[in-house]
C-alpha cells in the first residue's frame, strides 16, 4: 500500500452528501510516498507568505522551523468499481427544456462532487444499446463512498426519470495468472470506447490445478498482448455480485476489438467460459456531454438560475 500526501491543513475530500453542496477544503498535493515513509511538507514562513513567495514543493526530510507534518491518505491496493447503466424514461424528453436542463445540472453536480478525489467516468450508450442510455463507472477504496454517491445521485431530478437495468459491482486485485501488479483503478485511458461485459467461468475451471490454469491462460494473455492498442481491464466480483468478473476493454477502433474477441474464441480458455453477456459498447465522453446526449440539448452546464 502507498500513501498520498495532502497539504497541511487539508484532508482527502469525500463525496458530498447533497448535490451542489459547497465543497470543503480539498487536498492540494498528491505526492505519493512508499508505505512506511514519513512525509512532511514545507510551509512558508510568515515573511515569505506576506511577500507572496511560493511554498517549497514536494515532501522534505530535513527538519526546520518552517515544516509541519502533512496529513497522509492511504491509497488502497484494491479499489471498488461500480458499473451503473441507466435507462431514461422517454417521457422525460417531453418535459420543458428548462426543466430538463435543471435535472441534468443536479445530476452533474452529484457526479462532479464525487469526482473531486475519486475516479468517475461517464459513457454514452445512446445508439449502441436499446436498453441503456448512460453508463457511470465510479471507483473508490471504500464501499461507503460508492453507496453515498448513489444516494446523492438518486436525489437529482434526472434520476427520478431513470431505471437501472444493469448494475455490476467489482473490485480490482492482482491476477493469479500474471506477474503484473494490480491497477489501483481501471479505465483511466483517453481511448474513445469502452466495451464492458460480465463474465462467469465454468465450475470445472476452478477444479483445475493452479499451474494448469496458468498454462491455459498464458495463451489467452498472449493473444491479448498482440493487440497493444486495446487496454484490457479485469475486475473481480466473487461474493460481491452475481457475476465473477467484470471485463472492460478500452479502444479507439471497435473493429480491432471485434478481431480480438473472434481470435479469443478459438483459445483453450474460451471453452471454460460459462457466460460473457450482455455486452455494452460505450462511448467515452465527459459527464456533461453524456447527459446532453440524452436529449440533444447542450444545457447540462448552463448557468444555474
Amino acid at each position: 500500500m502507498s500513501r498520498k500526501v495532502c497539504a497541511i491543513g487539508t484532508v482527502p475530500r469525500p463525496a458530498l452528501i447533497t448535490p451542489g453542496a459547497s465543497p470543503g477544503t480539498a487536498a492540494i498535493c498528491s505526492t505519493v510516498v512508499p508505505n512506511g515513509s514519513i512525509a512532511i511538507t514545507t510551509l512558508p514562513s510568515a515573511g515569505a507568505a506576506a511577500s507572496g513567495a511560493a511554498p517549497a514543493a514536494g515532501p522534505k526530510s530535513v527538519a526546520s522551523s518552517t515544516i509541519s507534518a502533512a496529513r497522509i491518505a492511504f491509497v488502497a491496493d484494491r479499489t471498488f468499481a461500480k458499473f451503473t447503466f441507466l435507462k431514461l424514461d422517454p417521457a422525460w424528453q417531453r418535459r420543458e427544456p428548462e426543466a430538463r436542463a435543471e435535472d441534468k445540472r443536479e445530476f452533474l453536480a452529484a457526479c462532479e462532487d464525487f469526482a473531486v478525489d475519486r475516479s468517475l467516468r461517464a459513457y454514452s450508450t445512446v445508439g449502441t444499446r436499446g436498453d441503456t442510455d448512460l453508463m457511470l463507472l465510479a471507483q473508490s477504496p471504500t464501499l461507503a463512498d460508492i453507496h453515498t454517491f448513489h444516494v446523492v445521485l438518486a436525489q437529482s431530478g434526472l434520476a427520478k426519470w431513470t431505471t437501472i437495468p444493469h448494475s455490476y459491482l467489482a473490485m480490482t486485485k492482482r491476477s493469479p495468472y500474471s506477474d503484473a501488479a494490480a491497477r489501483p483503478e481501471i479505465c483511466q485511458s483517453e481511448r474513445k470506447y469502452c466495451i464492458v461485459y460480465p463474465l462467469d467461468k465454468r465450475r470445472d475451471w476452478y477444479r483445475l490445478p493452479l499451474e494448469e490454469r496458468r498454462r491455459v491462460m498464458a495463451e489467452h494473455i498472449e493473444i491479448g498482448r498482440s493487440y497493444p492498442e486495446i487496454t484490457i481491464n479485469t475486475a473481480y466480483s466473487f461474493g460481491l455480485d452475481d457475476q465473477e468478473f467484470v471485463v472492460s476493454f478500452e479502444c479507439d477502433d471497435p473493429g480491432r476489438f471485434l478481431d480480438l474477441v473472434q481470435e479469443l474464441r478459438g483459445s483453450e480458455s474460451s471453452a471454460f467460459t460459462l457466460r460473457d453477456t450482455p455486452i455494452f459498447t460505450c462511448i467515452a465522453m465527459s459527464t456533461g456531454r453524456a447527459l446532453d446526449a440524452l436529449d440533444g440539448a447542450a444545457t447540462s452546464r448552463a448557468a444555474l438560475a
